[in-house]
């Protein structure tokens, strides 16, 4: 391939694949990680075709791994865990302790060591955080007393997990028989302790102020590429500071960096500013992930992967179902919790990889460990689907509609609709949508917003607003805003992506709602027009007319340029309405 190097071939190829079987794997109602552990195989050496360097690979997988690492971190919450801690504690020790003794029966039949069956044990004890976390936003369970449980549950195994990192590679010579690493074990692992203590101790005296305070005076400048390039050298930063200068992983670095972060008001944004990079690279990592594993394994092994699977779908759900119910929880609490974490990912995956490499476990246990993946992944959704029908039938046989009554059944939380009539709906509470409320709060507006931010609904809640949590481009969501009885619908989220998406549903509800929606170009407003908007402001042209109209010019009217299609049907006159400008 002329005027191709490696590694633009690896991004742009690994990308491109992802992204068409990403796009496979969501039009058939499945997780597009799936799709990406597939692109991954078709790039690897053990399928035809194009082979992907694995070496610029894995580079960039380690990337995906710190900025997935120091989402983690932006989005721990000591509090949280400390409302389930012992419910999510005992639940991810005794996941662990019964993966670990019916891995090490496997590992024996499959004539591993001891050491490398504790470690395939522990890659099967843990869920993935990206495939619960997306599960429970679906089904809005996430500020339920279940989604609490399952996100402190997760909390729990993502730190054991950090440990486990932190320290398998100092106990690496011991866990192999080495009998001069036997002797100086102890040494190593007090050497590593008190770096992993000293980097600690460091991030949370001079970190979790500096690290805040960076980002506050670097937010103050006004500059938003700035602040994104700030929270990408933070994170990127501190995750290799800590392995050159305190021999501490990357990981562990980046989860810090995140977690000092995490109690400054910055974190939010810190969070939304680096998705995009953190989703391009962690596709990038399944990419790398997928490449290791050989398909024809599958065949070669087919009763180790049977047993592996039953180990993940079925023995961590007999585990985590009885402690949900010793803690007292119902019999359908316990099923939602325990099916939700019958799968394994990321985490799994970065320990595969690091055991693989420090020649802990074979290359049949990583094979192992990603096709139990991919296959406990893909049951997910048909665990759920059993699920729902189980509680539907349980209705049914007690002589209830289920229909009519959503809130029984325990896995889905029902979004329940709005009696307000003559109300302005908003889409999106951010810095317009926030400005807007303030505005109808004062003129005494009836109004109902839909945030797809938890935190953010619950501040909105709190002034007495209705609000629900969820996307307005979901049917089931945008229903509840009763549209056919609003009296307008306003479009603040600045994606007009998903504002069109948005714009679309609701004028098929409401064929005569006015509908006025925000655009940041000539071609967002042409789209929204053609999805059905009545009116798309663009913030640019009417902060122009606000500072024309200032200097009060007397042939302004003559000199003033032409108002944009889509945007001159009233927004000065609107802003002034809002603005309560005379």
């Amino acid at each position: 391939m002329p005027h191709s190097t490696p590694i633009i071939s690896t991004i742009v190829i690994g990308l491109v694949l992802a992204f068409a079987f990403g796009v496979v794997a969501h039009r058939l109602h499945l997780p597009p990680l799936i799709g990406y552990l597939l692109a991954g195989i078709a790039v690897g050496p053990f399928t035809p075709g194009f082979v992907a360097d694995q070496s610029i690979a894995n580079e960039l997988a380690e990337i995906g791994v710190i900025l997935l690492m120091f989402g983690v971190g932006l989005h721990f919450s000591l509090e949280d865990l400390l409302s389930v801690r012992g419910i999510a504690v005992s639940g991810a020790a005794a996941q662990a302790f019964l993966a670990v003794p019916l891995a090490l029966a496997l590992g024996w039949w499959q004539g591993w060591t001891p050491a490398a069956g504790v470690i395939f044990g522990i890659a099967l004890s843990v869920a993935s955080t990206v495939v619960v976390l997306r599960l429970l936003q679906e089904r809005r369970l996430v500020e339920t007393e279940r989604g609490r449980i399952t996100v402190g549950w997760l909390i729990v195994q993502d730190l054991a997990m950090v440990l486990v990192l932190v320290l398998l590679p100092p106990l690496a010579g011991a866990l192999k028989g080495e009998a001069a690493a036997q002797s100086s074990v102890i040494q190593s692992l007090v050497l590593t302790l008190a770096k992993i203590a000293g980097f600690v101790a460091l991030m949370l005296i001079v970190g979790k102020r500096v690290i805040p305070a960076l980002l506050h005076y670097v937010a103050h400048t006004g500059s938003r590429e700035l602040f994104r390039l700030s929270v990408l050298s933070v994170a990127l930063g501190v995750a290799y500071a800590s392995t050159v200068l305190f021999g501490v992983s990357l990981a562990l670095g980046a989860f810090f960096a995140g977690t000092v972060l995490s109690e400054s008001r910055l974190s939010q944004q810190a969070a939304t500013e680096t998705l995009p990079f953190r989703d391009a690279f962690a596709v990038l990592f399944f990419v790398s992930v997928g490449m290791l594993f050989d398909p024809s394994f599958v065949f070669k092994a087919p009763g180790a992967l049977l047993a592996t699977v039953l180990v993940i779908v079925l023995g961590k759900s007999i585990a985590a179902y009885a402690v949900v119910r010793l803690f007292g929880h119902r019999h359908a609490t316990a099923l939602t919790i325990s099916g939700s974490l019958a799968q394994i990912g990321e985490f799994s995956f970065i320990l595969a990889a690091l055991a693989t490499r420090l020649t802990l476990l074979p290359e049949s246990g990583r094979n192992l460990i990603l096709a139990g993946a991919i296959i406990s992944i893909l049951m997910n959704p048909l665990i759920f689907a059993a699920l729902d029908g189980l509680f539907a039938k349980s209705e049914r046989m007690r002589g209830k509609a289920v229909a009519a009554r959503e809130e029984e059944i325990p896995t889905r939380e029902p979004v329940r609709p709005t009696s307000l009539t003559g109300h302005v709906v908003l889409i999106g509470h951010g810095r317009v949508g926030s400005f807007i409320s303030a505005v109808l709060e004062r003129s005494v507006t009836p109004l109902f917003v839909i945030e797809d931010n938890d935190e953010v609904v619950k501040g909105v809640k709190v002034r007495g607003i209705e609000a629900v949590s969820g996307n307005a481009a979901d049917p089931e969501v945008i229903r509840v805003a009763n549209l056919s009885a609003a009296r307008c619908l306003l479009v603040a989220i600045p994606d007009a992506f998903e504002g069109g998406q948005v714009v679309e549903q609701a004028r098929a509800i409401n064929p005569l709602l006015p509908i006025i929606a925000r655009a940041h170009s000539q071609a967002e407003i042409e789209h929204l027009k053609r999805h059905g908007a009545t009116i798309v402001v663009m913030g640019e042209h009417e902060i122009a007319k606000a500072m024309l109209e200032e200097i009060a010019l007397p042939s302004m009217s003559t000199v003033a340029p032409e108002p944009q299609k889509g945007s001159e049907s009233g927004s000065l006159a609107s802003e002034r309405r809002v603005t309560g400008r005379k």
